[in-house]
């Protein structure tokens, strides 16, 4: 089975998508990109939205977003059911957040990290399983308040 994975950016972060893409494909992934496709502006939820709900919906299991600062992709991709989002700055928070939090969204900010950062980052998150035991039970409590927020709203 290919691994697979969805990736996208707002304007902001296009230049360094393109960048993750290719090493993503290098690494044998077959990549969904959400866009944006151009420089131009665009409105990040929109691509925001896309990627997550892939991941919502089981099409991807995992998927990264980036954007300038990372804070608006995150936004908008926790709105969405069965998605934990995180913006990572640095391996070490790629692995606390794989591990302590299991997330299956990996958000960058553009603006605060090098290629060479994002591919470490991206690299190190790939890699790292989530914990079981005490973490696996906190995030079972998230999964649980998840569901009682979309019964009521669904």
């Amino acid at each position: 089975m290919a691994k697979r994975i969805a990736v996208g950016s707002d304007h902001g972060g296009f230049a360094l998508k393109k960048n993750v893409i290719e090493e993503l494909r290098k690494k044998r992934y077959n990549v969904y990109d959400a866009g944006t496709h151009s420089p131009e502006p665009c409105d990040y939820p929109d691509v925001g939205f896309e990627c997550a709900a892939r991941v919502s919906r089981g099409k991807e299991k995992r998927a990264i977003l980036i954007c300038r600062t990372g804070i608006g992709m995150a936004i908008i991709a926790n709105k969405l059911p069965g998605v934990r989002a995180g913006v990572c700055d640095r391996p070490l928070e790629a692995v606390s957040a794989r591990e302590h939090n299991d997330i299956n969204v990996l958000v960058l900010a553009a603006d605060r990290i090098s290629v060479r950062d994002a591919v470490r980052i991206v690299n190190v998150w790939l890699s790292t399983r989530a914990r079981r035991g005490r973490h696996a039970r906190r995030v079972d409590r998230i999964k649980e308040y998840e569901q009682k927020v979309f019964k009521k709203n669904i």
